[in-house]
Parts: C-alpha cells; structure tokens; sequence
C-alpha cells in the first residue's frame, strides 16, 4: 500500500536537476514539505488555529489616504488579541473572540510615507511624493490621489523612492512591532508585507509573510511592485533573502478574481511561456493562495462552473482598478481562458494540465482566506463587519457610499475571511510549518471546524470515532496531501468531519469538489453532496440533495437557528473514480442561510433593503486539496 505526501516524482527531479540558475535550495524536498509525526515531540497536529494574514493599518498608503486609518499595528495587534479599539470615526470595535495569530501586511509601495510625513519624521524632510499627496488629501482631490497611486504601484511615472535609511526604518518598525506581540504558544505574530503590483488593471497582488524574527527579516528591504511587476523578480528576491540570511518566506497571491486571467496564466507577465524554473519556484514560494477577502470571492465563477448552484457567492468580477465598470457585476462574457487564470478552481484545473504535459504543477496550492481589511481590524463576521476604509465602516450612509466618492460600492464589499490552520503548537515554526505544507482551509467568516483526510483502505469504523484524525495521519493524507497511483484496484477514500462555529449557524451539507484531467485532455469538475443535514436524501444518480429552506427574515436580521446540523461526517468513496485520469479533490461545507452584513445594516439603521446584494448568503469553508497522481 503506498500512502504518503508524495515528495515528488521520478520526473519532477530529473527536471529539477536540469533546471539552470536554481539556487541550491530549490530541490524537490523545498518544492514540496512532508509532514512527519516524528518532527515533533506533540505528534500530528491537534490545535485548530485561527487568523488573518493579510490586514493592513495606517502604514499603508491607500488606507491612510482613504479616510485617514488611525489605527497603528500595535492597535491591530492588540485588537486580535481581543481588545476593544476605537477607530478613527470615533467607532469602538471588539471581536466576539480573539484571533489566535495575524500578520499585518502594509503595502510595501510607500510603506509608512503617509503617516510619517504626517509626523514630520526627519528620515521624510524634502521628500515630495508624502508631501504631495497629503495635498492631494487636503484639497479632497482623492480621484487624482488614487490613479496616481494606481499608476506608481504599476511602474509607470515612479519619483525618486524614499531614501534607503527610511525604508530601512520603517521596515525594522514592522517587524519589531510583530516581535513585540508574539507570545508564544498563545498569540502568534508575522512579520509581513503585501507586493502591489498592476499591470494594465490587472493585479498580481501578493502577500510577503517571514517566518523569522526581527532581527534577521530586518537584514532586507522590502522588494516593492516599483522594484518589478513580475513575479518571477519577486521569487528571485525571496531565494535571495533565504539564501543570505537562512531564514524562510513566501509568498500568497490573492484577488486572482480582479486579475483579468492574469493570476493563474499559462504564460509569463511578458508573455513567455511558463519555463520549468518558473514552475518550480512558483511552487516553492507560493504553497497556498488568498480565495476568499473583502474584495470578493475566487473559489470559482458561475461561468466557469455552470453546474455549482453554489458557485456565485460573493463575486466581484471587476477590477477595482476600472471605475467605470460596476462592480459586484458578473460578466458573462468573459471568456473560459480568462476565468481559469482568474478563479482557485480553474487554476487547480490548469494545473493538471501542465503536470500531464510538462510533469510539474505550477497551480499545486491549498486555500485560505484573510480580510485584507485597511482599517487595521480584522472584524469579518456579518453581523461585525467594519469594511476595507474608513468610509466603509457601519453608518447609516455606508450602503450608499463608494470608495472616494467615485470607485467600488461599499455594497458589493463581502464580509471575509480568515485562514484555518491544523498545527501542533502555536507558533511561528508550527503554523508557517502548516502553511508549507498546505494543512490549512479557507473560511468567509465562520470559524467550522474542518478535518480531511485522503487514502485508499481506512478501517470502517474510522469515521465513528470522535477524532478521525489518529486514523486519517496513519492511513492516509491530510488536505493539501497527495495520493499516487499504482492503486488500480482501489478507489480513493476521504474521511471528511465538519463541527459548525458554536458562535454561527448550523451546516448545511458537506461537499466534494472534484476536478480531473480526461483521457482527451479535456479539463472537467462535478460537485457531490457526500453529507447533508436535517435528514435529506442524496440522489444516488445527480450526487445531489435538495436546498433547505431560507429561514432569514430581511425585516429582522433573524434566522431559525435549528435548521441545520451542529455536525456532520462522512467516509466517502469516489463513484466515478478512473486510475488513469489526474485529479483533485477539496471539501466545501456551507453553513444555512444567514442573513448578510447589508441586511444587518438596512436593519440597524432603518434603511430600506439593498436590491442589488441578496438579503441573505450562505458563508462556507474551502478545503486545500487533495491531489491525485496517477503512477
């Protein structure tokens, strides 16, 4: 019986071999970690994990631009941990539960030039572009502020950067204050930046997040969209950082919805195709991606899946880089080449399409979700959610109003999301460690508790035991695991639980997200209901069950909350299962309708009911995949 994380294959390390200009660490076993009980003392991993990777504070330029954020890391820091702060409109805000780790990740374009000119730091004196655009501010000209800022962070028009002992810094600031903050084995912190690169409208944008304390991340400078717009220059950076200091980073794309294609394409930024260093570093350096924030969601398209009733959640095709289009829209028109560049799904699709012709995946990625908040409070639950800007944050204007006046609509903003992770300790080491390995789950706001495990022979009593994890570690993979062929006779088995938020709504069903390359090449999908709630029926034939009623009362914000399940679990075998054919699985669970943040506000406030968002939505965890590899 061969099950294990798959390092990589007989293939994958004779191209390796022959990459050039790879550094030495660029080796299968960096490409792809295994997970070992025997690396740790705790055994396999037991502690579910919540947090935020990607929040941005009044360091970034953007946020201070737009509203004037107050909030400092420190504050952010401090109010995941759960302590009350009050916003720059005067707002106090507190999370029902503290997160359990964050990184603040302020763009690294200008990072800290607005709030230190403000200041007056002496590192700043005669610098013009903080000087300008407090101006710009002052003169409310946000319109002229915004494209400006737009074109710089795309490398068009740069001015002279701030000088080297700046940047250094404020650099040195970001990571002290993450140091600052960490306690270890309660509260973890990162050290972090976001890479803002636009190309044509079309973003590419990335979080940096470090695994390594102050004094070696501060060794760098931050590498900044106004150094490269291609990633490949970014990727370069990171070796460079890993190499001369002995640390580890990566990188997390995110917003792949507003990427025009761009994000998950089958050619370079210049148009070249993808070379085999570029897959192997992609890999290396990107083991997961943001699917899930306050600009939307990416998991997939209506489009592109046209057989998912579920698959048009919160979708903002639009790039937020085009104020003319309306945002929240979704363009029919857009074409299958474009939405698999652009969508989670798609991408993992692709994916097996290069490994079938190439032998390496670009697009072998778990899944998480984080805010990208830039108020500096990660507060994503419906019934608490404070917006991207300061202009966004609850008021009695905020569905009415657009970022600037004249960009996206506060209305289309989605309340969303963390990242769950499964780690032995929390710590720096034990969640990047996770991170690495791809253990790790989405969510658009609800904390459900999510364990999948792939193999080919679990015992049939593993799902009735409390934890199925003793069983999933020994017999098979955990979410982000790969499973090789060489099992004709078998077919694969996925032990799935999923305990619903005790702060949320109840679970609707648990569902298989399947994704295969055929035997004419053609890249396909279907969706199986494997669990549901409130005694429905699975159609043997479809894989489907019925929908449960919409208990939300738009007039109330109220919902039933005894329809649904407080748990459900399976031990679900593939039905359509074909040895040849390469494919991933990844769990999607949803929970019962709830009410939306826009509802919760029109109630508050006693504003008539939005018509162009639902009144109600029905928030869902996404699962890192499972690969299947066909010997």
């Amino acid at each position: 019986m061969r099950q294990r994380l798959v390092i990589a294959s007989f293939a994958f390390s004779l191209i390796c071999a022959s990459c050039a200009g790879l550094e030495q660490s660029d080796t299968p076993d960096q490409a792809e970690p295994r997970y070992s009980s025997a690396q740790t003392p705790a055994g396999y991993p037991q502690l579910n994990l919540w947090g935020d990777l990607h929040l941005h504070t009044n360091q970034s330029f953007d946020s201070y631009a737009y509203g004037l954020t107050t909030i400092t890391p420190d504050e952010a820091y401090r109010f995941a941990q759960g302590d009350a702060v009050i916003t720059e409109t005067g707002s106090r805000v507190q999370l029902s539960r503290p997160l359990d780790f964050l990184m603040v990740s302020d763009h690294a374009e200008y990072l800290g030039v607005m709030a230190d000119t403000a200041a007056g730091d002496p590192l700043l004196a005669g610098y013009p572009v903080g000087e300008r655009w407090l101006n710009y501010i002052k003169a409310g000209e946000y319109g002229k502020l915004f494209m400006e800022g737009v074109g710089l962070d795309a490398g068009s028009g740069v001015p002279t950067q701030p000088s080297e002992d700046y940047m250094r810094s404020s650099w040195r600031r970001v990571a002290e204050t993450a140091d600052r903050h960490y306690k270890r084995g309660t509260f973890t912190t990162f050290a972090g930046y976001e890479w803002t690169a636009a190309m044509h409208g079309a973003l590419q944008h990335r979080v940096v997040m470090f695994a390594d304390d102050a004094e070696r991340v501060s060794r760098i400078i931050p590498f900044s969209a106004l150094d490269s717009n291609d990633p490949q220059d970014l990727w370069r950076s990171l070796a460079a950082y890993e190499t001369t200091t002995g640390g580890s980073v990566i990188a997390i794309p995110h917003n792949g919805n507003q990427s025009r294609g761009a994000m998950f394409d089958t050619l370079t930024v210049n148009g070249d195709p993808l070379s085999q260093v570029y897959m192997v570093q992609r890999r290396r350096f990107e083991p997961v991606v943001e699917v899930t924030q306050v600009k939307g969601d990416s998991e997939t398209h209506p489009a592109l899946s046209t057989r998912d009733e579920f698959a048009g959640f919160e979708k903002w095709s639009n790039t937020e880089l085009n104020p003319t289009a309306p945002a929240g829209s979704i363009d029919e028109s857009i074409g299958r080449d474009q939405l698999l560049g652009s969508y989670a799904r798609g991408a993992l699709l692709r994916g097996l399409a290069f490994e079938a012709e190439t032998g390496l995946n670009p697009y072998q990625f778990g899944m998480i979700g984080s805010t990208d908040m830039h108020t500096g409070v990660s507060a994503a639950e419906e019934d608490n959610f404070f917006g991207k800007f300061p202009g966004s944050e609850p008021s009695a204007d905020r569905l009415g109003g657009k970022l600037g006046g004249n960009y996206w609509a506060n209305l289309n903003l989605s309340g969303s999301g963390y990242v769950g992770v499964w780690a032995q300790e929390n710590t720096r080491e034990s969640i990047f460690a996770a991170i690495k390995r791809r253990e790790v789950y989405a969510s658009t706001g609800p904390r459900i508790r999510l364990r999948v495990f792939g193999g080919w022979a679990f015992p049939a009593n593993a799902i009735s035991k409390v934890d199925i994890a003793e069983a999933g570690y020994a017999y098979g993979v955990p979410m982000g695991g790969i499973l090789e062929g060489g099992q004709e006779a078998r077919v694969p088995e996925f032990l799935i639980t999923a305990m619903q938020d005790p702060d949320a709504a109840r679970l609707d069903r648990i569902q298989v997200i399947k994704g295969w390359r055929d035997a004419d090449g053609e890249l396909r999908e279907r969706v199986y209901d494997v669990a549901v709630s409130d005694g429905r029926k699975i159609d043997p034939v479809t894989h489907r069950a019925k929908s449960l009623p919409d208990t939300v009362d738009p007039a109330t914000a109220r919902y039933d909350r005894t329809v649904g399940a407080a748990a459900l679990r399976t031990h679900w075998r593939d039905p359509d299962f074909d040895a040849s054919e390469r494919a991933f699985y990844y769990v999607r669970v949803l929970q019962v309708a709830t009410p939306r943040w826009s509802t919760y506000d029109a109630v508050r406030y006693g504003l008539p009911l939005p018509t162009t968002r639902p009144a109600s939505i029905q928030d869902r965890v996404y699962s890192s995949p499972i690969w299947f590899r066909p010997e």
